[in-house]
């Protein structure tokens, strides 16, 4: 035995002096992590998914990552909020229908288990989750998944550093009031005379990076979510001039044009149809109600153009502190464009381009362009309403011949928490703070970032936003449209070829549409999702009693 230690210790001290002593693996680095998220943005919206508005940003993003073809959101901003930040389904998480206004703080609690109205103790966030792996956890933007108590805000789910707005929408130019700012827990006021949100939240975001560097506090974990472009149409003069006057020849033409140059991008099949058109007739509309139209178009795209120029700017920061080839970024929008207003748009004319209003919308005619080709929008569970850009940029890990290229392995939200904790190497617990906490439901995207083209999901997935409803199994998808009073009438397409939707195929295929009813059913039962009908009972009941005073 001592003369076989000999040996090998005489081995090793002739390694050493030879100087070929093998070296102690090197320790790998955890990635950074940037999940960016816009508001109400539709699936054809940027450049490199088929816009004419600049987006030079995302383009370069898209062309060093990786573009996904068919990936999912929850049709609705709390609801996508609640699945990305959880890795549940929203019912899940708490929120099944809305977050709780910051006007009434039980708006949206049903006294349900899946409708709250907030996060509930049954779910962790991504930033719970990676503080265990000793991430810094930053956040900038909107929050929108609890409101009342600040055992529901940011910091007290995980986040280091906060700033930004816990309601769902604001003023741009002046936040205020409920729908006004936090740093941190505190309540601030916005400052200078040329306070734009969309600036502040990437001025802070920039700044949390700064510090993080500085620090020396990496890896970091960082949440930047945008208002942009949910209204209202408030944007900054300069960027409005470079689309004023652009949007004259009306939707129906804007719709052709994006179709057209998806195609060409190969963002959609070359074979792919265009949704009929849902909006006014142009031509029927006054000299003047058109050059209005224009401006509202004008004002979106300027919103988009702003946020584009801003993840510029955090790009800028990754490249200066020498981070970005470490980060997985991520950009995806909440769900798709926004027909709330009418098929004109909301508010008066006269805010136009002012830095007054709220309500102030775009309107379905020109949201109908921007989910090209798809039909429907933000509420719905057809493709206009779910589906949004995903890109995906890492350039430390993403094969070269896979850059700048798309996928048509197919993906929702849960998958960004399954695929953080993969490549983090983090531990998806159990029990949280002495809560069980529900088992995550999403499938890691890594194989197919890493150059796997094999499918994310072999199981259904599901979709329910208040009693609009589908689930995709493969290239089937069975979808149905709430309708009051009457019973549920569910429509069956094949994704493959007809991701417009617009072959019904379930007269064909009635063993199919029992297969996926029968999946939707079980899961409904399994994930807490309640009827409209009875969530809508239960809601006017609530107004009935605060009327009553009761």
């Amino acid at each position: 035995m001592n003369k076989r230690i000999s040996i090998l210790s005489c081995a090793a001290l002739l390694l050493f002096f030879s100087g070929t002593l093998p070296k102690p693996a090197q320790k790998v680095k955890s990635p950074n992590i940037l999940l960016i998220m816009a508001d109400d943005m539709g699936y054809a919206d940027i450049g490199c998914y088929g816009s004419e508005i600049a987006t030079p940003n995302l383009d370069k993003l898209a062309a060093n990552g990786i573009r996904f073809r068919q990936f999912y959101n929850n049709a609705r901003c709390c609801p996508t909020r609640a699945a990305l930040l959880t890795g549940l389904y929203p019912h899940q998480a708490g929120i099944g229908h809305m977050s709780n206004d910051p006007e009434d703080s039980t708006s949206f609690n049903y006294n349900l288990p899946g409708y709250q109205g907030s996060l509930n103790n049954k779910c962790v966030t991504i930033a719970e989750v990676l503080k265990s792996k000793g991430y810094q956890t930053l956040m900038s933007g909107k929050w929108h998944v609890g409101y009342h108590g600040e055992q529901r805000w940011p910091l007290q789910r995980g986040f280091d550093k906060y700033y930004g707005l816990l309601a769902g929408a604001t003023n741009y130019f002046n936040p205020s009031g409920g729908r006004g700012l936090m740093l941190m827990n505190d309540k601030i006021q916005p400052t200078g005379d040329n306070f734009y949100l969309t600036d502040a939240i990437t001025d802070y975001a920039v700044k949390f990076l700064d510090e993080n560097k500085k620090e020396n506090k990496s890896p970091f974990f960082m949440y930047l979510a945008y208002t942009s472009p949910h209204w209202p149409l408030n944007a900054l003069e300069n960027d409005v001039k470079k689309y004023r006057h652009q949007y004259q020849k009306g939707w129906k033409a804007l719709r052709q044009a994006r179709y057209e140059k998806m195609k060409a991008l190969g963002v959609i099949k070359s074979n792919a149809l265009l949704s009929a058109a849902d909006g006014a007739d142009w031509d029927q509309l006054s000299p003047a109600k058109q050059d209005e139209m224009d401006h509202r178009m004008a004002l979106y795209a300027a919103q988009i153009d702003r946020m584009d120029q801003n993840i510029g700017r955090v790009i800028k920061q990754l490249e200066a502190s020498g981070e970005l080839d470490n980060t997985l970024i991520f950009f995806l929008s909440d769900n798709g464009a926004c027909a709330e207003g009418g098929e004109l748009g909301g508010g008066l004319p006269q805010n136009l381009g002012t830095k007054l209003g709220y309500l102030l919308s775009y309107g379905q005619s020109w949201a109908n362009a921007s989910n090209t080709p798809f039909k429907k929008f933000k509420h719905w569970i057809n493709e206009g309403g779910i589906s949004t850009p995903l890109i995906v940029h890492w350039p430390k890990a993403i094969p070269q011949v896979k850059l700048g290229k798309f996928t048509d392995q197919y993906g929702f939200l849960p998958d960004i928490m399954a695929t953080i904790v993969d490549v983090s190497k983090a531990k998806y617990p159990t029990s949280y703070k002495g809560n069980t906490i529900t088992p995550l439901q999403g499938k890691s995207l890594w194989p197919v970032i890493s150059g796997k083209e094999i499918p994310i999901h072999t199981e259904p997935i599901f979709w329910e936003h208040e009693g609009n409803a589908a689930v995709r199994l493969g290239n089937f998808k069975l979808v149905t449209e709430y309708g009051s009073g009457r019973p549920t009438k569910w429509e069956l397409y094949d994704l493959n070829k007809d991701r417009s939707e617009l072959h019904d195929l379930a007269a064909a295929m009635p063993q199919k549409v029992t297969e996926l009813t029968t999946a939707y059913q079980k899961w409904a039962a399994y994930a807490g999702v309640v009827s409209y009908d009875e969530i809508l009972k239960i809601a006017a009941q609530k107004k009935k009693a605060v009327k009553a005073g009761i």
